[in-house]
């Protein structure tokens, strides 16, 4: 009888053991999974942050790339997608005219945008503070820009 017991305990013993490691390899599995999922979400953050706009409609971001094109040396498709090459060439303009001391490399920092708004407020009626701040003030003046 005694036997028996411990047969069936061993049994029972490796029947849970069998579960658990069955539970955990499943779950490494689905962890695995999910992996490239957010993988695929960063990447899409990361598109989704070398195009900045600033409120623009397309249409007034073709606008502005237009007139990039004809002044400032912007050379990609005017898609009405402000992206990196759009920033580098109004980082040119801002360099020249409006105190941009950074490096031209298309990002749209602090820096990027108090050059933009002194020029803003220098002509299209921006009224707040150089703050770095690409707040409803600097967007809507941004909008007049584009539409002057």
């Amino acid at each position: 009888m005694r036997s028996h017991v411990l047969a069936r305990t061993i049994v029972s013993l490796t029947a849970v053991a069998g579960i658990a490691a069955g539970s955990l390899a499943a779950a490494g599995t689905s962890y695995a999974a999910s992996a490239p999922a957010a993988q695929s979400a960063v990447t899409s953050q990361s598109a989704a942050a070398t195009t900045t706009n600033l409120g623009l409609s397309t249409a007034e971001a073709k606008k502005v790339q237009t007139w990039l094109k004809q002044y400032w040396g912007y050379t990609d498709d005017i898609d009405g997608k402000l992206g990196t090459n759009s920033w580098k060439a109004f980082q040119r303009e801002l360099k020249q005219y409006w105190g941009y001391t950074g490096d031209i490399d298309g990002i749209v920092g602090t820096n990027t945008i108090k050059a933009l708004q002194r020029q803003l407020a220098n002509n299209w009626g921006y009224t707040g503070d150089i703050d770095g701040i690409a707040g409803s003030g600097t967007q809507d003046a941004f909008a007049r820009f584009a539409n002057g």
